[in-house]
């Protein structure tokens, strides 16, 4: 029998009795084990782990037959702590890095029946939108390998497009969970700010950072949600609002639903075919009985620049931490950086036994100045560097005021904005991306270019809002667009319903690569 595509279908027949967990696993590695080489999803495989917590759902089918995700098989962004598990964030200076905790909801994930596979990749510490700013290489897009498959969460989109596993989890800082979703043909929902804890997660940029599901289908990420979502006391930011029922709101109906559409913005920029695709989703929202309304977003035109400087403000701080001191990577005098042979440990289970520290021996003439300088030289790649620069620059003395302060005036401004349109309408639709998947390559001389890519995202993680990214189309070279809707804070329910609604009637999650 061949394995269900959605989680809910292989979360049925594993707790019915029908599959056993086992089975599910092995065929979700051979899976992995026959594209990954192609694809490059995976950082790290944790088979043996894998498969021997599949056989302990197995041996108490009766404990896990009420557990939500029993026996599914899921994909962890590598920049998410596992115990013992070797986590880079797709990094040099993190290459051998073995957590000695989990992420809490890597704790909710298992504890709910999940089984996880491996660490996909990503762009180093999330940084970037097309996952080639991985130490590793780049994943590709299933749907064409010559395409990425976006950023940062490229790996955990290309694992579930692939049918690797119905389930992979990403962080969303600027776009980097819908942005993948919406060039992979899947589902890509981004939590309110606060909604998932996390604890756990190496940081990037703090007051922006959520964590969230990508998956085929909205139900299945409505349901992960309801496990991820709840207050933890690991995590200050994590906030105290009651988790809701994300499952029941699943109606199917859409009906007097209000979708605001922010005409202005779109009259500049968004590809032929990603705006032909965008009408035509609209239209069959208002077929269905959904009302849309212009609203106007004002400030929206100055959310990439604000994003570009508060994320990289918090980025310089976060990695500032990874100073050769107390784990990672540490450079010795006249070394090329972390050891090549390492690189042949990406497809390892769990690194070395402790947190990796390639050179301890530092020479007497070396100051501590010179092996900060040194390891973080060696350790970042270029666009962690760039983001670091960006982000010290912006915070020193003479230019706090100017960029810093005046970036987080606009980030109220553009929060406002929303919540006047929110008086008016359930959610805000928009275009995912302005393009569908660009080749590997074509943006990486160009920074500014890759940037304005994340036009329509940035503004939901600046205001701390749920967005949800699901196909509404194909280009003409077989390419998936993406549909995003944006709603209130704490309102997931709802962007929910009426992303269901909306996938009931059309059925584009359906459609898979030929690969």
């Amino acid at each position: 029998m061949s394995q269900p595509a959605t989680l809910r279908g292989i979360r049925d027949e594993v707790s019915s009795g029908a599959r056993a967990a086992v089975d599910v696993c092995r065929e979700a590695l051979s899976r992995l084990e026959a594209l990954d080489a192609g694809l490059h999803a995976f950082n790290t495989v944790t088979a043996e782990r894998a498969l021997a917590r599949a056989a302990e759902i197995d041996r108490d089918r009766a404990a896990w037959r009420d557990a939500p995700l029993a026996g599914v098989p899921v994909a962890l962004k590598d920049n998410l702590c596992v115990r013992g598990v070797r986590t880079t964030a797709s990094s040099r200076i993190l290459d051998s890095f073995v957590p000695p905790y989990d992420a809490t909801v890597v704790a909710r994930l298992e504890a709910a029946g999940a089984v996880v596979i491996g660490k996909t990749n990503c762009d180093e510490f999330a940084m970037g939108s097309s996952t080639e700013n991985s130490a590793f290489g780049p994943s590709r897009n299933p749907w064409a390998r010559d395409r990425t498959p976006g950023g940062s969460s490229g790996g955990s989109a290309v694992a579930v497009a692939a049918g690797i596993t119905p389930l992979a989890i990403g962080s969303d800082t600027g776009g980097s969970i819908r942005q993948p979703a919406a060039l992979c043909g899947i589902v890509g929902l981004k939590p309110t700010y606060g909604r998932v804890s996390r604890y756990g997660l190496l940081a990037f940029a703090s007051s922006l950072d959520q964590i969230g599901p990508l998956t085929r289908t909205v139900h299945d990420a409505a349901l992960t949600l309801s496990v991820l979502a709840g207050p933890d006391p690991a995590d200050a930011t994590s906030a105290p609002e009651p988790v809701g029922d994300y499952v029941a709101a699943l109606t199917g109906e859409l009906g007097g639903a209000r979708i605001g559409v922010p005409s202005r913005m779109l009259d500049h920029g968004v590809d032929a075919e990603v705006a032909r695709a965008f009408k035509s989703a609209l239209d069959t929202l208002s077929s269905r009985g959904a009302v849309l309304v212009d609203v106007d977003l004002p400030h929206a035109k100055y959310a990439t620049p604000v994003y570009y400087l508060v994320a990289t403000a918090e980025a310089s701080s976060n990695l500032a931490r990874y100073d050769g001191v107390r784990y990672g990577y540490r450079a010795g005098p006249g070394e090329d950086g972390p050891a090549k042979a390492a690189q042949g440990a990406a497809n390892a289970e769990h690194g070395p036994a402790k947190a990796g520290h390639y050179v301890r021996d530092v020479r007497a003439e070396d100051d501590l100045r010179t092996m900060y300088s040194r390891t973080r030289e060696r350790g970042f790649g270029a666009e962690v560097k760039r983001r670091i620069m960006l982000g010290t620059y912006v915070l020193s003395a003479g230019y706090y005021d100017a960029y810093y302060l005046k970036a987080q005036q606009v980030r109220t401004l553009i929060l406002r904005d929303y919540d006047r349109a929110f008086e008016r309408v359930d959610v805000v639709a928009m275009p995912t991306s302005p393009t569908a998947a660009f080749k590997i390559g074509e943006r990486v001389t160009d920074p500014l270019q890759m940037y304005l890519g994340d036009v329509f995202t940035v503004s939901a993680n600046l205001a701390g809002l749920p967005a949800l990214s699901l196909p509404c189309g194909f280009t003409t070279d077989g390419l998936p667009i993406g549909l995003q809707l944006t709603g209130r804070q704490f309102d997931e329910a709802t962007v929910l319903r009426i992303a269901d609604g909306y996938e009931r009637e059309t059925g584009w999650w359906k459609e898979q690569p030929a690969i």
